[in-house]
């Protein structure tokens, strides 16, 4: 029942979007552009059929009806309810069903959003695209997929669940959705990107809807990766957060160009350079999470965060390459109607400082997309393995993290004319106080090193400056300035200063050490605590067994455990951490006493344990928070702007903008 009513959706889905293609494309094609309002008829099929495809998987799911492949693939009657859900985006087909789900969540959106305009062309080029990429994923699901595919289960069989590390943490039930919201959402500024290059409507007025969804977009992929982090440093014991693993990287890369893109509008917008640069960004951010798709489920490499291979992995690339192929030939072809009219007045300028900033982010993606991607170019050219580790990583990026802190504080306080060095002493007077008192504070509670130092100077300086021109909007506008692209973007530089200082002082002063217990009552000392080992004990839930390792740190009872579930005998650690706003200390077991059934492949005669302590693990939290607020306030409309006036994506005029230019009054 359930196979056969999801392979319906499916189908549904899958005509719903070609007819889609073939309705919009015949209205451009002919003129008849009455045509396009016809099309929301196929928008609203579609969501029928992607609403309906995720409900019956996950009814499967709920249900355990094993008659569908996939849920007895990766279902189980063991597994926990909220984790049965989650179940969905655990693996490779249930992915697609959740990646389908909010694209044509976003085509509703945008169908809404334009339902006055539907008779203009920039919309019916919208439309398209998006249809094409819906048909693309429905395709995915008819053919490769098939999430729906049949299965005989025979008397009392039950699935293996979810792989083990995804059902261990409760953010595995929000990390996913959350970073598809962002994924996904960069659709719909690449499908407004080439409308504006099909219809030739290149004036500046149809960024305002580009930025909007990319901000969007860009808002909900920054939480997502801030999740991901947290759930790699809850569930897998190592100590860290980041590891520069390729599936992190294939997140990371449309972070880097999207957030490149939302600094270098500002330029078009306010001076209408860099045409060509942004349309190439929002192309190449779309790309890069086609590319990330392909990295994460075409099984090319091996990663706690990737899928099983499968043989999508051709279709994704070759999708990935037609993106490419058609958004430089769009570029090539408009590049005469896209030179720019305008010019750098000055390097000291805001201007001269947006350049900087995009050609270090453009820098930055280049070093992790070769990196991510080296290997497997040496692979499919040679047939060797190798490994790009974190030492390339940190060796080629920090100098550009540097770098883009230092622009975070300077850029703000620039002029969009020439600069004088009179009104930048003025500008930038308490930004330099406020990182000199945070290098001089860092070293004076035991900072050592020249990179986390300057690290945490830099990052007080970002930080000064970004508060500066909160206090001066405040100041002239009330608890109102802090609305607005302008005050959102400082409160979001803020959290990034935070997540800087955070990262560099977590990574470069984490204190790390292993201790073998005997018996109960064996003490240990590290780092300022006092461990004291308090026996195990076993527990049984119907998922798994743990064996828990009791140990007292400085009084307080931890439980880190070994846990083993029952399907295959896969083993994981489970650690246990005590967070604090100045470090945490985390727990994770290594080994239990032989014979007990929990030890690792090494004969084991006593309980190992690892205690990791790292300071200002919480300030990543608490600045991604800060992040996540200042896309809030960067969306919502400022004070004295012009709330009441909008303007159609098509429209090539320059708005004066409503808020403070960069520093809240003195611009």
């Amino acid at each position: 029942m359930n196979a056969t009513l999801g392979s319906g959706f499916v189908a549904l889905g899958l005509v719903a979007a070609v007819a889609g293609v073939a309705t919009t494309g015949r209205a451009l094609a002919t003129g008849h552009l009455r045509l396009i309002g016809r099309s929301t008829t196929w928008v609203w099929l579609l969501a029928v059929a992607a609403v309906g495809q995720v409900v019956v998987m996950e009814r499967a799911l709920i249900t355990r009806d094993f008659t569908v492949a996939f849920v007895a693939e990766h279902g189980s009657h063991r597994t926990p309810a909220l984790f049965n859900v989650a179940t969905l985006w655990s693996a490779l087909e249930g992915s697609i069903l959740l990646w389908v789900l909010v694209l044509v969540g976003y085509l509703v959106l945008v169908a809404r959003r334009f339902r006055d305009r539907l008779e203009d062309p920039m919309v019916g080029w919208t439309l398209l695209v998006m249809f094409a990429v819906c048909t693309f994923f429905f395709l995915l699901l008819a053919g490769p997929a098939q999430p729906f595919g049949r299965f005989e289960p025979w008397a009392g069989y039950d699935g293996p669940g979810p792989n083990p590390l995804l059902q261990n943490h409760v953010l595995m039930a929000f990390h996913p959705p959350v970073l598809y919201l962002g994924y996904v959402g960069f659709t719909v500024p690449f499908a407004l990107a080439v409308a504006a290059l099909a219809t030739g409507r290149l004036g500046e007025g149809w960024l305002l809807e580009a930025r909007r969804w990319t901000l969007v977009a860009w808002g909900c992929l920054t939480v997502g990766i801030l999740l991901g982090a947290w759930w790699s440093y809850d569930v897998l014991g190592w100590g860290g957060y980041w590891a520069w693993d390729p599936v992190e990287n294939a997140s990371f890369l449309p972070w880097l160009t999207g957030t490149a893109y939302l600094h270098s509008v500002m330029v078009q917008e306010r001076q209408g350079m860099l045409r060509v640069w942004n349309l190439s960004l929002l192309c190449a951010t779309f790309a890069l999470t086609i590319l990330g798709t392909f990295i994460t489920r075409s099984g090319v490499l091996e990663s706690v965060h990737a899928f099983t291979e499968s043989g999508i992995g051709p279709l994704l690339l070759g999708f990935f390459a037609l993106v490419v192929a058609v958004t430089v030939g769009l570029i090539g072809w408009r590049g005469d109607a896209l030179r720019s009219p305008g010019a750098i007045e000055s390097p000291m300028s805001r201007t001269g400082a947006f350049l900087g900033n995009n050609l270090l982010f453009g820098a930055f993606a280049f070093v992790v997309l070769l990196g991510t991607v080296f290997p497997l170019l040496v692979e499919a050219a040679r047939g060797d393995r190798i490994a790009v580790g974190n030492p390339y990583f940190e060796r080629m990026t920090m100098p550009i993290g540097f770098a883009l802190l230092f622009l975070m504080a300077v850029a703000p306080a620039l002029p969009w004319g020439r600069a004088t060095t009179e009104v930048l002493s003025v500008r930038l007077r308490v930004p330099a106080l406020a990182g000199a008192v945070a290098m001089a504070g860092s070293v004076a509670i035991g900072g050592r090193g020249w990179a986390p130092t300057l690290a945490v100077g830099l990052g007080g300086f970002a930080a000064g400056g970004a508060v500066r021109h909160l206090f001066l909007a405040v100041q002239a506008r009330g608890m109102r300035g802090l609305a607005g692209r302008s005050s959102g973007g400082m409160v979001v530089h803020v959290g990034v200063a935070v997540v800087a200082v955070a990262m560099a002082c977590s990574s470069a002063y984490v204190r790390q050490a292993e201790f073998r217990f005997d018996e109960v009552g064996d003490r240990a000392s590290f780092a300022g605590h006092e461990l004291v080992f308090d026996g195990l004990s076993v527990v049984n839930l119907p998922e798994k067994s743990e064996m828990r390792v009791a140990v007292l740190v400085d009084g307080d009872h931890h439980e880190p455990a070994i846990s083993v579930f029952p399907f295959g005998g896969q083993t994981i650690g489970t650690p246990s951490t005590r967070s604090t706003w100045r470090d945490d200390l985390q727990l994770a077991v290594l080994a239990v006493p032989d014979g007990s059934g929990y030890g690792s492949d090494d004969v084991a005669e006593a309980t190992v344990v690892r205690v990791t302590v790292q300071p200002l693990v919480s300030w990543l939290w608490i600045g991604g928070a800060v992040m996540a607020l200042g896309t809030l306030l960067a969306a919502l409309p400022g004070a004295g702007s012009p709330t009441g006036r909008t303007r159609r994506p098509d429209q090539s005029v320059v708005e004066p903008v409503g808020e403070p230019t960069g520093d809240g009054v003195d611009s």
